[in-house]
This record gives C-alpha cells, structure tokens and sequence, in this order.
C-alpha cells in the first residue's frame, strides 16, 4: 500500500525515523539529486529537498556556452544562504555539461572540470559527479586511460580545494578500480549508480563490496521506472553491502516518478530506504 505524502507527514513519520537514524549514529545520509525533483539547476531544489524530509541535495550546475551557469558568485551564494536558512547541506554537484561536452574526446570538457571544482568548494559541496554516459560513454581501454590521465593532472587542484571527482559511468568495477590507480589520487573516486550497474549487467551487491568504502564517493539509489523495493534491483541487500563496507557518505535517491508525482514517489522512496537503515541500526 502506498501513503501518500500528506498523510505521511501528518504522522510526522519523514521526521521522526529521520530523527532516529541520526541518533543511532547510522554513517548514510539520503539525499536527492534536483534533476529528479524536475528543479535541475533550480534555487527551489533546496527548499524542496528539506520539505520532503531529505538529509541533503545534489544539485546541477548547469549547461551554459561561455561560462558554466553556477559560476556566478552571486547564484553561489544564494545556494549557499538558502541552505544555511533552512539547514539543508548540499553534499555534491552535478557537472551535467559533460553529457553535451564529453571528457573522453572534447577538450572543452577539460575547461569544464577545471571550473566545477572551485564552484563546487563554494556552494559547500566535496563530491562533483562526472558523468559518462551516451556519447561520452567509456567503451575502450584508450578512452579509459586517457581520462585517467586528465584526472591525475587535474586531481591536485581537487585535493587543494577539498573536493573529490566521482566517476559516474558504464564500466565495471575492475575497469573503474583500474582508472583510480592509473590517476594516482584520492581525489577520485567512484560514484557508485546501483541502477546503471544493474542495466549494464553487473552484479551490484558483488561490486559494492569488491570497490569497498574507500573507492566510492556517493552512490544513487534507483531502480527506474519502478518504486525502490518492487522492480529487479534488491535493495536490501544493497543497503547491507553499504553497510558492510563501512561507507559513511551521502546515498541519492535518482527515483522516477510512477505515480507522476514528484512529492508523494520521493516520499515514498524515502521511505522504504528510511525504513531499511533504521532497521538495520
């Protein structure tokens, strides 16, 4: 059965097992990508995000031509007030250009990453998501190693802003361990999508745990087009094998909406996981 939005909060159940989790000392965060709120790159996401109950929100910083969107210094620090009034942190970004300016082969790109990182320091942020997927999608052992290779030569102005390069792509675990150890830093990691894996035909639980704690950055939680916990995915033994490996970070939920309701699905899905972590503590 599924309650709706209105009805869970009247329960006060978002706050309270929020609440909960957090006073059991759980190291998993939840949080929400705005481009699922339908506020891509949008000041609303935050407010939104903190309404449904969410512990934090990734946001976009947008696709422009000359210069990236959030490169203002005054949209950065009207993120940075909202959160800070409605005490919402905003734990990554999303460098969503490269979908348009691909990293394996346009040198754009490169200009791109460079720039996110310190408007990524600025608005709070330490993961930004580099997504590799479609056309800019790692499918050769040359295209691997060359982005490796740009990521060693930039991940030292990460580390110097604090900031951490998440690959987010269609490759397997080895081939993602192989490209942190050909960059040589720990300024980049991976950004572990469950749901991506699971369509690329890799067995998720077996490469959450082969990664480790200490190679994955952030994950997000999906399992499109279905509710978390009624499609193909376990997600249970998802949330076991992030406990096991002792990952203490942020898990985003990147959840369509079945229903075509952003408030009640989030709500919804957040939770099932909710639930899952309590559960577990």
């Amino acid at each position: 059965m599924i309650i709706s939005r209105r009805s869970w909060f009247q329960l006060g159940g978002g706050a309270l097992l929020a609440r909960a989790i957090r006073a059991a000392g759980l190291p998993v965060k939840i949080g929400v990508t705005d481009w699922n709120l339908r506020q891509e790159a949008k000041l609303a996401a935050v407010e939104l995000a903190k309404r449904l109950g969410f512990d934090g929100v990734e946001i976009s910083i947008g696709v422009g031509t000359e210069k990236l969107p959030l490169s203002e210094a005054a949209l950065q620090k009207q993120y940075v007030e909202e959160g800070r009034r409605i005490d919402l942190p905003i734990p990554s970004t999303c460098l969503n250009i490269l979908h348009r300016n691909v990293l394996k082969s346009d040198p754009l790109a490169q200009r791109w990453v460079a720039e996110s990182i310190p408007i990524t320091r600025n608005v709070g942020a330490r993961v930004i998501l580099l997504p590799f997927f479609g056309k800019g999608a790692l499918q050769t052992r040359q295209e691997m190693d060359f982005v490796a290779d740009y990521l060693r030569e930039i991940a030292p102005e990460a580390e110097k802003a604090g900031v951490v390069l998440g690959l987010e792509d269609t490759c397997s675990a080895e081939d993602n361990a192989r490209m942190l150890e050909r960059a040589r830093s720990r300024a980049v990691r991976v950004y572990y999508d469950i749901g991506n894996s699971t369509n690329g035909g890799f067995d998720v639980v077996r490469e959450i745990r082969w990664l480790g704690g200490e190679r994955i950055c952030e994950f997000h939680l999906k399992d499109n087009p279905n509710f978390l916990g009624q499609g193909k995915i376990d997600i249970p033994a998802v949330i076991e094998a992030i406990a096991e490996i002792g990952f203490r970070g942020w898990a985003h939920l990147e959840t369509t909406t079945p229903t075509k309701s952003v408030e009640d699905d989030m709500t919804v899905n957040l939770r099932y996981v909710r639930g899952l972590i309590a559960r577990r503590g």
